[in-house]
């Protein structure tokens, strides 16, 4: 049996293939990054930037705490003030969906029982993010990204 040489050509070829298998990673996982990106969260961030300082001041005025949680089909929001008192917002405004991508995004339209806010929801288990805007009866605003997590 006549043995094999290992020759430039074979060095060469194992070269190719190993950063041709590299490459084509880094292209599907960069494609892959990209195509699920939701978009972008401010039209000009500078402006924004600018803005930032007082809206959190005015936020943090509102002394407002907001938990969620999914019990009976039902997303429940409680948002109490500084004593634990339900708030009674002007307006209320959600997106519920995943943080990876926006395929599964949903507004519900939520109702006020006096306790608090609730809407029907069918949330499969993982990670949820609820982005919540509300406005005091003064036209303050309240913008938070409420994390929620669903037991499979």
């Amino acid at each position: 049996m006549a043995e094999r040489e290992f020759k430039g050509k074979h060095a060469l070829a194992i070269f190719v293939a190993a950063f041709g298998v590299i490459i084509t990673v880094n292209l599907v996982l960069a494609y892959n990054a990209v195509k699920t990106f939701p978009g972008l969260e401010v039209k000009n961030s500078y402006v924004a930037s600018q803005e930032f300082n007082e809206r959190l001041q005015e936020q943090q005025a509102l002394g407002w705490t907001v938990g969620a949680e999914l019990t009976g089909g039902l997303l429940v929001l409680r948002i109490t003030d500084q004593t634990g008192a339900p708030v009674k917002v002007a307006e209320l405004q959600a997106v519920v969906g995943r943080a990876t991508h926006v395929r599964d995004d949903f507004t519900p339209e939520f109702s006020f029982d006096g306790i608090a806010y609730a809407a029907p929801a069918a949330l499969g288990a993982g990670n949820w993010n609820i982005r919540l805007v509300a406005r005091d009866l003064n036209g303050s605003e309240f913008a938070q990204r409420v994390p929620l997590y669903v037991k499979g």
